[in-house]
């Protein structure tokens, strides 16, 4: 038995198998399903990471700087010389201490033996004795003040800072050259009064660097036990793990106090678009076409994601390369 089409028939098929064919297809980009779920409520806070173990050295004596062998970023290591001042007239007064030592020294000798023939009394003696330690303890002090021509690194580390210029003078108490120790940092942040008593309950918290995307759980949270009497905030500080590549002393962070937990819609946050004053999000509807939802955030919460305030819904689908499902969408003509 044959069966025949129609004419109408086989042009309504055929209408239909050109609109298959002419029809949108978007490539499949990585997406999440939202959900409610169990995160840490944080508060955050502004901070600067800080070296744990850092110290600027300053000259001990006076005189022009002859030869620096340390810059900034430089890695040192301890007691290696970082810069040297001219000590020629420290030389001098160390080696006339020393002369006068030397010779101090022989006299006390030859007056033990003279004390010990009965020819000088006691007190000759003691005064002998008295003049030698006075040259040795002189001829010491000289020799101080000679070593200290040479800068040397207070600990192994990287250099932060020089503050001082090749030819410049020197003057005791001057700052010449910053050392930090990378392996130990820190982060401060200023906590206000009200929020006390919750960061001090749990005393948890993670470190977020914005411009490095990085984000760190705090090893140690410590909490100084006096307030700011102006600002009446307490400074906490946040220890990082060791070794953290990226991160360094003067750099901008921010620390987020865990202060409880709730159940939270959250989105993570390089889903999230945003133009101008406009934020928004591509969801993926049941055709699999991204489509530009505007949305209300609010803050970042502990794991690393936004609060979703309004305009998305427990099982919406979104997109987590917004950029990518705009080029798609704009290419198909939607």
């Amino acid at each position: 038995m044959k069966t025949t089409l129609s004419l109408s028939a086989a042009q309504r098929v055929g209408g239909i198998l050109m609109a298959l064919a002419m029809a949108p297809v978007f490539a499949q980009s990585a997406t999440v399903t939202l959900e409610a779920r169990e995160v840490d409520l944080t508060y955050p806070a502004e901070a600067v990471v800080e070296a744990v173990h850092s110290a600027t050295v300053a000259a001990q004596v006076q005189g022009r700087i002859v030869e620096v062998r340390a810059d900034a970023g430089q890695w040192v290591r301890k007691g290696e010389v970082l810069m040297r001042i001219d000590a020629r007239e420290f030389a001098e007064n160390a080696a006339a201490a020393e002369a006068q030592s030397i010779q101090a020294k022989a006299n006390f000798e030859r007056m033990k033996n003279l004390y010990a023939q009965k020819f000088v009394s006691s007190a000759a003696l003691d005064k002998a004795e008295a003049d030698y330690k006075s040259a040795q303890a002189a001829a010491g002090a000289s020799g101080a003040s000679y070593s200290h021509a040479n800068v040397t690194a207070p600990m192994s580390g990287i250099v932060a800072q020089r503050l001082t210029e090749l030819g410049e003078m020197a003057t005791p108490g001057k700052p010449l050259i910053t050392v930090y120790e990378p392996k130990g940092l820190r982060v401060i942040a200023s906590i206000p009064q009200y929020k006390l008593a919750d960061v001090r309950k749990l005393r948890k918290a993670r470190l977020e660097f914005p411009e490095a995307g990085l984000w760190l759980d705090a090893v140690r949270v410590e909490i100084l036990p006096t307030a700011d009497a102006r600002s009446h905030t307490v400074t906490a500080r946040l220890y990082l793990p060791d070794n953290v590549a990226g991160v360094f002393p003067g750099m901008a962070a921010r620390a987020h106090f865990v202060t409880g937990s709730g159940k939270k819609l959250t989105v993570p946050a390089k889903a999230v678009l945003r133009r101008g004053e406009v934020t928004g999000v591509y969801v993926i509807d049941a055709q699999n076409v991204p489509r530009l939802r505007q949305v209300r955030l609010g803050e970042m919460l502990g794991n690393g994601e936004l609060e979703v305030l309004a305009g998305l819904a427990t099982g919406d689908k979104v997109s987590l390369t917004p950029v990518q499902s705009g080029i798609q969408l704009k290419q198909q003509g939607k």
